[in-house]
């Protein structure tokens, strides 16, 4: 296992959980995300928020730690790209087959896949900044 700056992984992680609210926010996303996932506010309202939230922050925070392992010491632009390429090109087509089977409109994977792709760029270029 490659050495791992934790300092960074836990600024990914913050980054990630961050562009992620900002993302799925009214000031983006938000409305669209919601009718494309068919979610009403009700639904929406009725979450457990420690869970969705302290969830979605230890997911982030895995895949941080995760992305470090698999780029390793690399530099900020190639950490970057790699980080680009990871979100396009494993999360969000993996979005848009689960997408495809399910029926669901090609916003809702354009919007989870977009958001997935800056994700790991932004923490690709974390990670590579303080590598």
């Amino acid at each position: 296992m490659p050495d791992v700056n934790w300092l960074a992984v836990l600024a990914a992680t913050l980054a990630s959980f961050v562009l992620g609210g900002l993302w799925y926010s009214p000031v983006l996303f938000g409305k669209k995300w919601q009718a494309a996932a068919g979610l009403s506010d009700e639904t929406l309202k009725a979450g457990n928020p420690a869970i969705i939230f302290g969830g979605s922050f230890v997911l982030a925070a895995i895949a941080s730690a995760m992305f470090a392992m698999f780029i390793g010491p690399m530099t900020a632009g190639p950490a970057t790209a790699a980080g680009f390429s990871a979100g396009l090109c494993w999360v969000a087509t993996s979005f848009g087959i689960n997408g495809l089977f399910e029926r669901k409109p090609i916003a809702l994977t354009l919007i989870n896949g977009g958001y997935h792709t800056v994700q790991f760029t932004l923490i690709g270029a974390i990670l590579g900044v303080w590598h």
